[in-house]
C-alpha cells in the first residue's frame, strides 16, 4: 500500500487512526475493534466488510 495513502486514511466510523497489518492485509481500528480488508492494494473501508476483532486481537 502507498505510504501517503496510509497517512490520510482514518476509520470511517470513529475517524481515528488505523494500524496497517501488512501480513494480514488489513487496516485495524483499535477503538472500534474492526479490521478493514485490503484487496488488490485497495482498502475496503466499509463497515459491512470489516471483520470484528476479539478483545485480544485488537
Amino acid at each position: 500500500m502507498d505510504a501517503k495513502l496510509l497517512e490520510i486514511l482514518v476509520c470511517p466510523i470513529c475517524k481515528g487512526p488505523l494500524d496497517h497489518r501488512k501480513a494480514d492485509q488489513e487496516l485495524v481500528c483499535k477503538p472500534c475493534k474492526l479490521a478493514f480488508p485490503i484487496r488488490d492494494d485497495i482498502p475496503v473501508m466499509l463497515e459491512d466488510e470489516a471483520r470484528v476483532l476479539k478483545d485480544d486481537a485488537a
